[in-house]
């Protein structure tokens, strides 16, 4: 069941903010792009990965909602052409019949922000688009964060230890983000799941967020002193080191 617009909206309404819908399902476009727009949100459509492409480059959407099985270019490679053609790109959202496990690392690996899965109640994808343009809105205020000897930049979305350049994927350097601006503070997967992606991580278990922490480790602290620690039973933190 894909809800209606009857359903009772979030009580946050949108701003005139724009938004991409990328389905090829019309009564699925038709529903989300009636809803939103309904939230007070500008809203436009597409049917193909190319067409979204287009579309993002002219239009310049705030969010993309985005399927995966589209009739051309899927969704993930959507995602990864838009990643890597700005640094700055719109958060994505997936909508997708796509409800393995290895499909959610995925989609949020490459760079996705959220990750939902079809049959879907209307409402809370309205939730999730509010809550992923008020992370997006704190985020181009807030300053790039440090510590010790750990950089990120926020506006070139790259990180740095000392002389060494990161080279991160999307997820990973959300991650570093939020245990950065946490340093010293024990965070629970639930807390990291929730913040980095938004989507319900406990339908999935815990292993997705534990691949990501470790990958992340790896290169953090692959040539120098450990920053990203376990507290076993409670979850991770960031932190060991003076901070300067």
């Amino acid at each position: 069941m894909y809800g209606s617009v009857s359903e009772k909206p979030a009580p946050a309404r949108g701003n005139g903010q724009r938004i991409l819908v990328v389905d090829d399902e019309s009564r699925i476009a038709e529903l989300l792009s009636t809803t939103l727009e309904l939230a007070g949100y500008r809203v436009g459509t597409a049917a193909t990965g190319g067409e979204a492409l287009d579309r993002v480059g002219r239009d310049r959407p705030d969010l993309v909602i985005l399927d995966v099985m589209l009739p051309d270019l899927d969704g993930f490679t959507v995602c990864r052409r838009l990643v890597a053609a700005d640094e700055n790109h719109p958060p994505v959202l997936f909508l997708t019949a796509r409800d393995s496990l290895d499909s959610l690392v995925t989609g949020l690996g490459i760079g996705g922000n959220d990750y939902v899965t079809k049959p879907f109640r209307i409402a809370e994808v309205l939730a999730r688009v509010q809550a992923l343009l008020r992370t997006r809105d704190r985020r181009r205020e807030e300053p790039s964060p440090t510590y010790a000897d750990l950089v990120l930049d926020d506006t070139t979305r790259q990180a740095r230890r000392g002389r060494r350049a990161l080279e991160l994927t999307p997820a990973e350097f959300r991650l570093l983000r939020y245990l950065l601006v946490n340093a010293g503070q024990v965070l629970s997967k639930e807390q990291i799941g929730e913040h980095l992606w938004v989507a319900d991580h406990r339908r999935y278990g815990d292993n997705a967020i534990e691949k990501l922490v470790s990958r992340l480790r790896h290169k953090v602290d692959e040539a120098g002193p450990a920053l990203i620690h376990t507290r076993r039973g409670f979850g991770y933190w960031l932190g060991g080191l003076a901070a300067g």
